[in-house]
């Protein structure tokens, strides 16, 4: 019998560059502080030309997800659209190593889009602007599933990001049913402000009617109700799944479950780089889910794991979050 993988992830397999940069290089590169831009190859080799010294590594926020589990000891896999070309092959390799399960989709090497790529400019207060070129990654079709990778999953779990695809959209629906039909659950963070502003209908239908867990951020869960008030949104998102997480930057997190509402606090503490908090948050809850730990451990399992990425540049631990978890009393 084949294994059955804890979480299996569904996103936009990207290679991340970053590179620290002032707020002076932002307001001259016409970039907007602390958002996610899509952008074209031309404006991608404007940005690169003008950065100073950069560090590459893999990225994309479900595999951001993915490295946090695989680093805890869960059993993952991933899938992401790279081209056969050299950022691809890196990609590949990258995740393979942290042991997720990994066959493509990989376009061939002559395709018209290159493998994904996002520059990540860090601010000095920790801030990051985030500028992607989304290149063959955002092209997933329905075809590209792995009905019987799916189809292992304990949990799916669902990068928001590639709603910005029309066929991306069908092949959610196909892995879900895959997940289904095997016994999984569903899993969705909608990634962005601006991505839930775009999808937002297509979001609440997906939520309501196919996803168990729901991971947002503060503005992202305001921006999908259209209110400023979070209890309101707090409220209308119980309404509509059965478990919502939602992060409060060094305010902590916030989880309705089963109309049971609880918060659990952060330790305070100056952000070196935010890159991958959300995404590492994600992967400690997810950690908790599926060890059976209930919803309030999960919490502070992701707390404690978005507080470990936060502390360095780049969205990948550096050091043991399974050591990080025994120091605060979690396993």
């Amino acid at each position: 019998m084949t294994e059955r993988l804890d979480v299996v992830a569904m996103g936009n397999a990207i290679v991340d560059v970053l590179a620290s940069v002032d707020d002076a290089f932002l307001d001259e590169m016409g970039i907007q502080k602390g958002i996610m831009q899509l952008i074209d190859t031309a404006r991608a080799d404007e940005i690169y030309r003008n950065m100073g010294p950069s560090t590459e590594i893999s990225g994309g926020s479900a595999a951001n997800t993915v490295a946090g589990l695989a680093a805890l000891g869960a059993r993952t896999g991933y899938l992401g659209k790279v081209r056969d070309d050299q950022l691809g092959t890196i990609f590949a390799h990258d995740i393979r190593a942290q042991g997720a399960v990994y066959d493509g989709p990989i376009a061939p090497e002559d395709a018209e889009l290159e493998t994904a790529r996002s520059f990540i400019l860090v601010s000095p207060d920790g801030q990051r602007s985030m500028n992607t070129y989304l290149g063959i990654a955002g092209q997933i079709t329905p075809d590209d599933v792995d009905e019987a990778l799916m189809h292992r999953a304990d949990w799916l779990y669902l990068e928001g990001y590639l709603f910005d695809n029309a066929d991306a959209k069908e092949a959610f629906r196909r892995a879900i049913g895959a997940t289904r039909a095997g016994g999984g659950k569903v899993a969705l963070t909608v990634s962005d402000p601006f991505c839930v502003d775009r999808h937002r209908e297509d979001f609440i239908e997906l939520i309501s009617s196919r996803v168990d867990l729901l991971f947002a951020n503060e503005d992202e869960i305001l921006s999908l109700f259209r209110t400023d008030d979070l209890e309101t949104a707090v409220a209308a998102a119980s309404e509509i799944v059965e478990c919502a997480a939602i992060t409060r930057s060094e305010k902590g997190a916030l989880v309705t479950s089963n109309g049971n509402r609880f918060e659990v606090p952060t330790e305070p503490q100056k952000p070196v780089d935010t890159t991958g908090a959300g995404d590492l948050f994600a992967a400690g809850f997810l950690f908790g889910m599926v060890t059976g730990r209930d919803e309030t451990i999960a919490a502070r399992m992701g707390c404690a794991a978005a507080g470990e990425i936060i502390a360095h540049v780049g969205a990948r631990p550096q050091r043991k979050l399974a050591e990080l978890f025994a120091e605060k009393g979690l396993v």
